[in-house]
């Protein structure tokens, strides 16, 4: 129902109402009870300073050698029904002499702070020489009172006792509740009256709006002979002027778009690329069946002119105010496949820009090889950089300094480690070459992987026993031979072994283990050192590619070692995996098919 303008308007008016008749209400009736209390402060007031002048024993020192006398003035003075008095004598502890309550008996003579009746603060306040009242609410019969301590000075300026007076305000705020009633009453009065003139108010107005709608559903369903009849010439006028406007331009525009979309058709489905239109409002004039594929469209979205969204193809906002910017190409992501779009305006017959025409090129192959040969490049670069510069440093401190013999030494070991370095690094480059290419000349023939395994650890035991590691090995009986390049293999094993030593810490453990599962003799190598993180994982094999490249570099290599044992052992039409967890270690799987015999 609230969906609905007029209900909003009525809602918006009933609020206004009542929150103005709730903001008075509240302020009328504070104000009434705050002067309600005040006149009756004053009152109480006037009542006590007319007894002070009036008493001629209220003026004397000592109260209590004429208590039964200011009793008796007492008895005969007229307060109100709802008005009490206390006279409270000032000795070491105050107490009451003379009262007006039906229970001055009981109160004569009590001790007026402990009296359930008076209020003890005000007493003690009263006693420091200042008037002091205060609204009460007697907790037995849930009545609110008004209280009133006055002190009475001496000759010499000493409080000499208090006159105490309470006022029930029963009838005061009876009067306030009235008052609130009387004002509820007029605010509902003013509610209904509020609803009726906004119900009024607001057909007023949405009556034409609901006429501009009724029309606009009609349009929606292919009808666009719609006008809708101008009553005045206030917003609602105008709204009425809009859309008759809109309406022709829109059966003109229909009419342009129909002739293009025409001529557009035939050469748009026989193109090999995907090709898309949008209008100037990126609304999807036509598209064929490549391009539909590429952006995920339906021949729904078609039919519908659905908005062409660039943002959600990575693809900046066309500005057809812009022209220059109208045509070009760029090259964006979609779906993970690269795509190179031309773009280009198309004009109507008045020459006007219409639209965009947009050509998408699938070059997706094109970019990552291009990406592989830029990052190929740089890690290259990055890896011959830095041997280099080592090799000029000390080469040129050879060459232009008088060093002795034990220095020119040690410069002479780290050139030629650098040097091997960069040797390394080209025999695994060339090696990858071959391999990509097919040029290794595998030496193949009937070995066994038991006899790689023990001689690779042999080769490493060194390593083993600097690091303090336990190694294990676990491997079947009899296992079967495998035809293959014995160097290669024990190359592969080598680097995986290798690399379990270098990131595994001290007293750490790497377990080998051999096995045949199905026609695959699978061989396991398994330690308990740093892991590698599932992100780095995805990437592992790749060219160049470090978990921790300071890391890594301090202990050696050249990045390529794993890709070039995957490319080994897939060129002998085996596999190798890979799993890790991130401080807790890492197993590499070798596979490979065995010679049946």
């Amino acid at each position: 129902m609230f969906s609905s303008i007029r209900w909003k308007f009525i809602l918006v008016y009933f609020l206004l109402i009542f929150i103005a008749m709730v903001i008075v209400g509240v302020f009328i009736v504070g104000r009434l009870e705050d002067q309600q209390i005040k006149n009756v402060t004053n009152n109480m007031e006037q009542h006590i300073e007319t007894i002070v002048e009036s008493f001629s024993y209220i003026a004397s020192d000592n109260w209590n050698e004429y208590r039964e006398e200011i009793q008796e003035n007492l008895n005969e003075w007229r307060l109100g029904s709802s008005e009490t008095l206390y006279v409270i004598y000032n000795e070491e502890v105050p107490t009451i002499i003379a009262s007006t309550s039906k229970q001055y008996n009981k109160l004569i003579g009590q001790n007026a702070l402990s009296s359930k009746y008076l209020d003890s603060p005000l007493i003690l306040k009263a006693f420091d020489g200042e008037k002091a009242d205060s609204k009460l609410e007697e907790m037995n019969e849930r009545v609110i009172s008004k209280h009133l301590a006055y002190p009475v000075m001496s000759s010499v300026g000493k409080v000499k006792g208090i006159l105490y007076m309470t006022s029930n305000l029963t009838d005061v705020y009876r009067t306030v509740n009235e008052s609130k009633a009387i004002l509820t009453n007029a605010t509902i009065l003013a509610l209904s009256i509020t609803v009726l003139l906004g119900f009024l108010i607001a057909s007023s107005i949405t009556v034409p709006i609901r006429d501009v709608t009724q029309k606009a559903e009609e349009m929606a369903m292919g009808d666009f002979d719609q006008f809708v009849d101008v009553k005045s010439n206030d917003e609602i006028g105008q709204l009425a002027n809009m859309f008759n406007y809109l309406t022709l331009k829109l059966k003109n525009t229909i009419q342009d778009m129909d002739l293009e979309r025409s001529k557009l058709d035939t050469i748009f489905n026989y193109m090999a690329e995907g090709v898309i239109a949008v209008d100037r409002d990126n609304r999807i004039i036509h598209a064929n069946l490549i391009a539909m594929d590429i952006l995920g469209l339906s021949q729904s979205n078609i039919v519908e002119n659905s908005i062409f969204d660039f943002k959600k193809m990575n693809m900046l906002e066309i500005d057809y105010d812009k022209v220059d910017e109208l045509e070009g190409d760029e090259i964006v992501g979609i779906n993970s496949e690269i795509y190179k779009i031309k773009h280009a305006p198309f004009k109507n017959e008045e020459g006007n820009i219409g639209g965009l025409i947009m050509v998408f090129q699938d070059i997706t192959h094109e970019h990552r090889l291009d990406n592989m040969r830029k990052e190929f490049v740089a890690n290259v670069s990055h890896e011959l950089k830095t041997p280099i510069t080592t090799i000029k440093s000390y080469t040129e401190t050879l060459m232009e300094s008088e060093i002795d013999v034990d220095t020119s030494h040690r410069f002479l070991n780290v050139i030629d480690s650098e040097c091997d370095r960069m040797a390394r690094l080209v025999r695994d480059l060339l090696q990858l070459s071959n391999l990509d290419y097919e040029k290794t000349n595998w030496n193949k023939a009937e070995v066994s992987l038991t006899d790689i395994l023990e001689d690779v650890i042999l080769k490493l035991d060194l390593a083993f026993k600097e690091k303090k590691q336990r190694v294990t090995l676990n491997i079947e009986e009899d296992l079967p031979k495998v035809f293959s390049d014995k160097d290669g293999i024990e190359r592969v094993i080598l680097n995986i072994l290798s690399n379990a030593i270098k990131y595994t810490q001290e007293y750490g453990e790497i377990h080998v283990e051999g096995f045949i599962s199905d026609k695959n003799i699978v061989l396991k190598i398994r330690d308990n050192g740093f892991g590698i993180s599932e992100e780095d994982q995805e990437r592992i094999f790749e060219r160049f590619y470090r978990v921790e490249k300071g890391r890594s570099r301090e202990l050696g290599g050249t990045g390529l070692g794993l890709s070039i044992a995957k490319e080994i052992i897939e060129a002998h039409k085996g596999s190798l995996s890979l799993k890790s967890k991130l401080g807790e270690g890492t197993e590499v799987s070798i596979e490979l098919p065995y010679i049946e015999v």
